[in-house]
């Protein structure tokens, strides 16, 4: 995911805006409130960055004590008559996940990290052909068994590895705008790298959001006004390296190919909820322009901006300028 850009700056001439960024999630997460007490204020956010940092701890396959990685580690031994028992909160975030490997075919798969857990983008390394062949088969969202009910779950191929990544910033943001909007908050942004959400708007102007230039220079390509909504974006050019053969190779992989996707250079997705935006950016990503417009053109609460890798530009039915 990339990081977005809100498009606007904090002067202690407005001493009413309060914001604070931090690394997270490995990557950077930047919250913004609009608020008269600034002992209230920083108390927010400070609770806004509580709760990023305790849903890293609980759901990155990075961290050995995390829920995901217990997870990842027993639910392979289990069966039907002995699930692993999950939290609520865990129950939630795979029941989303597998509705959308069910909406889009497979494009979306938490089990892609069976294989794609191999690549290494910073030693530009990538699985072998037969290590490819061999875990191809754990790819498949239909081998992770979720009893919604009991809050229990177990794998049905030993070789299953679920990564998160692709809906749990979404759910993140969406956490934190919560929190805020209970405290009484009715101004704010959050951000978690490529996936943000805004709470009203920016005190009589819409919040604008700059999805980033993916090719050349570093800048932004389109700018996106946004009133109390959420928009993710999946790029190719945040953790990539050039193959042998010049190939561009990057962190959104294909979940039938085990490979990464090559039509798509950016796809921003803008929607009700970073839960949903979060996991159809990486959808629409894996399934291209013409297969990922007609999806979000089915879904009335959805929208898609769309960069191809030759710098075009597409974009669904309700952001489509009249002909």
């Amino acid at each position: 995911m990339l990081a977005l850009a809100f498009m606007f700056s904090v002067s202690a001439a407005h001493a009413v805006w309060h914001s604070d960024e931090q690394a997270i999630m490995g990557t950077r997460v930047s919250v913004t409130l609009w608020h008269d007490d600034p002992a209230v204020a920083q108390r927010l956010a400070a609770q806004v960055m509580t709760e990023m940092r305790r849903i890293d701890n609980t759901y990155s396959p990075y961290k050995d004590s995390s829920d995901l990685s217990l997870m990842n580690r027993e639910a392979p031994e289990r069966s039907a008559a002995n699930p692993l028992t999950i939290s609520p909160e865990m129950t939630r975030l795979l029941d989303k996940a597998l509705y959308y490997g069910r909406l889009t075919d497979g494009a979306f798969d938490i089990t892609f990290a069976s294989l794609a857990r191999y690549y290494d983008y910073r030693a530009g390394t990538q699985p072998s052909d037969s290590q490819r062949e061999q875990l191809l088969p754990a790819i498949d969202y239909r081998h992770v068994k979720l009893d919604k009910a009991a809050h229990t779950v177990y794998y049905t191929q030993p070789q299953v590895y679920v990564d998160l990544g692709g809906i749990a910033k979404g759910y993140a943001v969406d956490r934190a705008i919560a929190l805020l909007h209970e405290a009484g908050v009715q101004h704010a942004s959050v951000s978690a790298g490529g996936d943000s959400r805004v709470l009203g708007d920016r005190h009589g102007r819409p919040w604008v959001v700059g999805i980033k230039q993916p090719r050349g220079a570093e800048g932004v390509a389109i700018k996106v006004p946004l009133n109390d909504s959420a928009i993710s974006t999946s790029g190719d050019y945040e953790r990539f390296f050039i193959g042998a053969e010049g190939e561009r190779i990057h962190h959104i992989i294909n979940p039938r190919t085990g490979k990464s996707t090559d039509e798509l250079a950016s796809v921003s997705i803008i929607g009700p909820d970073g839960f949903d935006t979060d996991a159809l950016s990486t959808s629409v990503f894996v399934l291209g322009a013409a297969k990922g417009l007609a999806l979000i053109d089915k879904l009335p609460a959805f929208d898609a901006i769309l960069i191809t890798r030759a710098g075009k530009v597409a974009y669904s039915r309700g952001l489509a300028p009249p002909e």
